[in-house]
């Protein structure tokens, strides 16, 4: 039973500010003051009662484009995490299992894809590819799933190796079952501390398409392209390009505080039953 008394200070740190940033997302459209395109001022104007975070590069209300950003950027990263983890994790336990030829094969497939710059391979797909969201979310999660295979291949063969394991097959026990009852149960813990730091390179991913034009388009907002389309306020002074950039930092920040502290209770989980 969860102990709330022994987490620890950055573990809560990470958890309210990660549940208030999906609180946000998910209640956007009735909490944003205004909607997401619509002017309400003019240009870059200050903070103010009427608008708390200022006006942006086109008069629109920052704080209703923040709020509709965390939307659209927290979903297509989450999707693109779980299209990643979905593929690289089952590919890459397959592998492991199977051995041989399909080891071989995948292997070079994905040291081919990794050995291409990711953000230069996105780009080079995107500009090709129509820009919708759906697009971005097989394009992140296939290039992301690169990095997941190759831990879960590892990890794979190492528990593969083990005695519980061989005495599931001399029982007769079938693909599925090996791979979904014996090694991913006991490959949990650095599949979690992966998937946190997925989710934060989707973000981060997803940020820098966006400024350089190739990630989620107008005249929907993400915390990426809000930063692109403020930055000339940069240079006089106004925080309009600074606020989402901060966001996008506040994001990826408590998502690692709540991924350290689930591997580190996992693992302790583990060692108490051993």
């Amino acid at each position: 039973m969860l102990n709330f008394k022994r987490i620890p200070l950055g573990a809560w740190i990470g958890l309210i500010l990660t549940g208030l940033l999906m609180i946000c997302a998910l209640l956007a459209p009735w909490i944003a003051p205004y909607g997401n395109g619509e002017i309400v001022g003019d240009v870059w104007e200050p903070m103010s009662w009427t608008h708390w975070l200022g006006t942006d590069n086109l008069g629109r209300d920052l704080l209703s484009r923040m709020l509709y950003g965390a939307r659209i950027t927290i979903f297509i990263s989450a999707m693109a995490t779980a299209l990643s983890f979905s593929l690289g994790a089952m590919l890459g336990f397959m592998a492991a299992v199977v051995g041989g030829l399909l080891d071989m094969l995948m292997s070079r497939i994905v040291d081919l894809l990794m050995a291409i710059p990711t953000l230069i391979f996105g780009l080079v797909v995107l500009s090709v590819l129509p820009a919708n969201n759906l697009t971005l979310i097989l394009v992140m999660g296939i290039l992301s799933s690169t990095r997941v295979y190759r831990l879960s291949s590892a990890v794979a063969a190492d528990i593969n190796a083990m005695d519980f394991v061989e005495a599931a097959r001399l029982r007769g026990e079938r693909l599925g079952w090996i791979i979904f009852r014996e090694i991913l149960p006991n490959a949990l813990s650095p599949l979690v501390a992966e998937l946190g730091l997925r989710f934060i390179f989707s973000v981060l991913f997803l940020s820098a398409l966006s400024y350089l034009g190739l990630g989620v388009q107008p005249p929907e907002a993400d915390w990426g392209g809000m930063v692109m389309e403020n930055k000339d306020g940069i240079v006089f002074g106004i925080p309009a390009a600074l606020i989402p950039a901060a966001a996008i930092a506040a994001l990826a920040i408590s998502v690692n505080l709540v991924a350290d502290w689930v591997l580190t209770r996992t693992t302790s989980f583990k060692g108490g039953r051993d």
